[in-house]
């Protein structure tokens, strides 16, 4: 009688850190929109952060589950944890603005736009990290020059806060921006762990 060996099936981890990609950039541009003047979407930043949280732990188990994968394993769930990384940031903007009173300007709405076109980048990132390194790169390059333009905007909004005469606006407000800025160092992060994925791979 003739035996057959089959190699344990492999669920599809890259189709996973896309779903949670995709959830990301939902809510970057929910964060946008809210950056924008339209408040009532912190509610969907708040529940994209919630399904971000669902499908992270669904590449978890699927990482321990997996015989082997396109991507190594350490570099998947590294990216998975600093996509989780940028929600997280997002909906703590959106929170604490809530907490302090504090409602967006239009230094907030010009880092939130950029924000949103970093994600878009890096979620094209990983849907070529297992098939063209050279777009990953390259999309990953264009998430960190995002992030490059949120420096100037952070930088001319708060010279800009300085000359403000309200100790509490300029101590409130300035913390505001640099929580926003934070979110672009994020992205930074995402996008040298697709440059190292692709390297190691190479």
């Amino acid at each position: 009688m003739r035996r057959h060996w089959f190699l344990p099936q492999s669920p599809d981890v890259m189709r996973t850190l896309g779903a949670q990609a995709d959830i990301t950039l939902a809510g970057a541009i929910a964060f946008e929109a809210w950056a924008c003047g339209d408040l009532t979407q912190e509610a969907q930043v708040r529940a994209c952060e919630h399904r971000a949280d669902e499908v992270r732990r669904q590449l978890s188990l699927q990482l321990r589950e997996a015989f082997s994968t396109p991507v190594d394993q350490e570099d998947l769930f590294t990216l998975s944890e600093r996509l989780d990384a940028v929600l997280n940031g997002l909906k703590n903007v959106v929170r604490e603005a809530e907490s302090y009173a504090i409602e967006p300007d239009a230094a907030v709405a010009a880092m939130a736009a950029e924000i949103a076109t970093g994600v878009r980048h890096l979620r094209t990132a990983m849907v070529h990290l297992d098939k063209d390194g050279d777009v990953a790169t390259r999309e990953a390059d264009a998430a960190v020059t995002a992030e490059r333009r949120m420096e100037k905007i952070y930088r001319d909004a708060m010279r800009s806060l300085f000359a403000a005469d309200d100790l509490r606006e300029v101590v409130v407000r300035g913390e505001f921006y640099r929580r926003t800025l934070d979110i672009g160092e994020r992205l930074t992060r995402v996008a040298d762990r697709v440059w190292y994925a692709v390297v190691k791979e190479a």
